[in-house]
């Protein structure tokens, strides 16, 4: 029998045997899994009886198939709710946890989940997440391609432990384990699968008391197709694109905070040496021409570090980052250097302008000095503005309002 997917609505079903206090929740999401779910279930009751752990098993079902009928009987807690991908899945979830420690996986029995031992001793260790890990574990032969194996998950993982200074071994591995409250202050909002990465992420940026434990993978059981398999040959590499996306993203400073100050700094190294006219040095002569190139460089590279500064802030988990750049940059501060900044550079491109007119509106020879001080000119009053501005806008982003006209007018109504 099948199920019209548009038809299911959210409910909770309960297992004869439910569980009461538990201290562990397994929570599982299943789409069509009937092939599996009875094994898997009675490997997470064997997992917990090992680990000597009392938890629950809470499957998030969307399917069309006996899953839910199987799990349930099995001793399951199951949610069915309408389908709308993987992350939204763990979203909808959240409300139905009850222990406060949580393990996560797949119901395709892939993963060991007779083995959550290492899981629960980590919690009890105060670790707040706990990432598992197929390189530390196993890896059963033709469980995973080897394009993954050998190329996509050591490359990408190795890509962010160089952006975010982490040291995962395995960051695309399904069996993760969170503490409630790190969930919930994490805040989750992927709908779909790269749910995973976010979690990876945001554990970074949160700074998450984090462990890697082995675990165990398994291929896939005869008749049952993997999720990017039932998607499609490109499945895969869209899932590489997205993942690379929400890295990036999530520490878009790395890109910008450092490589803005090395620009910044080797073009102030270009320009200011050359405010008193020409210098050689050897066969090379750097004139007029190595100051506007060093200009460009200066001011690209600050304006790519005041991005920076602003992707840290937007990222900002514990508000250190936002703090620290409102110290820096304090209003007054900040505006008075930016002022005094544009007001001599200004006052050398008045007098390049001066010269240019008692000229007869005839620029000076590009060797000439106040053709150099008016490049300075340009460089310090634009780095003056660009402060100035990214100062306004540095404060700009704690400005806060109150309920917004259209969310106002909607509780009016339904105070009515």
């Amino acid at each position: 029998m099948t199920i019209d997917p548009s038809s299911i609505v959210t409910e909770l079903l309960l297992p004869a045997d439910d569980v009461d206090d538990p201290e562990v929740s397994i929570v599982i999401p299943a789409v069509n899994e009937q092939l599996t779910i009875e094994d898997f279930v009675r490997w997470c009751h064997e997992g917990l009886q090992a680990a000597g752990v009392r938890g629950e098993i809470l499957i998030i079902d969307s399917s069309t198939d006996a899953t839910p009928e199987i799990a349930q009987r099995c001793g399951a807690r199951v949610l069915r709710i309408p389908q709308r991908g993987l992350g939204r899945a763990y979203i909808d979830a959240v409300p139905f946890i009850r222990a406060p420690y949580v393990i996560m996986g797949d119901a395709d029995c892939t993963y060991d989940f007779r083995l959550l031992a290492p899981f629960m001793q980590a919690f009890r260790e105060g670790h707040e997440y706990v990432m598992g890990s197929r390189w530390l574990g196993s890896i059963e032969k033709g469980a995973m391609p080897a394009l993954h194996q050998y190329f996509g998950t050591p490359l990408t993982t190795w890509i962010l432990n160089r952006v975010y200074g982490s040291k995962f071994t395995d960051i695309h591995c399904g069996m993760r384990g969170i503490t409630r409250d790190a969930l919930l202050r994490m805040g989750l909002s992927s709908q779909s699968w790269e749910y995973a990465s976010e979690m990876v992420l945001k554990s970074v940026r949160m700074s998450l008391d984090t462990v890697e434990v082995p675990v165990t993978f398994y291929k896939d059981r005869d008749g049952r197709l993997s999720h990017h398999k039932r998607s499609g040959w490109f499945s895969p590499f869209k899932a590489a694109w997205i993942n690379l996306r929400a890295m990036f993203i999530y520490k878009a400073e790395f890109f910008a905070l450092k490589p803005g100050l090395v620009l910044f700094a080797l073009g102030l190294i270009l320009t200011l040496p050359l405010a008193g006219g020409p210098i050689r040095i050897g066969h090379v002569t750097f004139n007029l021409y190595w100051m506007l190139l060093g200009t460009a460089l200066s001011l690209g590279g600050l304006n790519i570090f005041f991005f920076g500064c602003l992707a840290q802030m937007f990222c900002d988990y514990t508000g250190e980052a936002r703090e620290r750049w409102n110290r820096l940059f304090d209003y007054t501060g900040a505006t008075l250097a930016s002022l005094g900044t544009m007001t001599v550079g200004l006052g050398f491109c008045i007098a390049l302008f001066v010269t240019y007119a008692n000229d007869n509106f005839t620029l000076p020879a590009p060797r000439a000095t106040i053709d150099h001080l008016g490049v300075i000119g340009i460089l310090l009053s634009s780095v003056g503005f660009s402060t100035f501005c990214f100062t306004l806008v540095i404060h700009a982003t704690s400005v806060r309002y109150g309920v917004s006209r259209d969310a106002s007018s909607s509780a009016v109504l339904s105070a009515n």
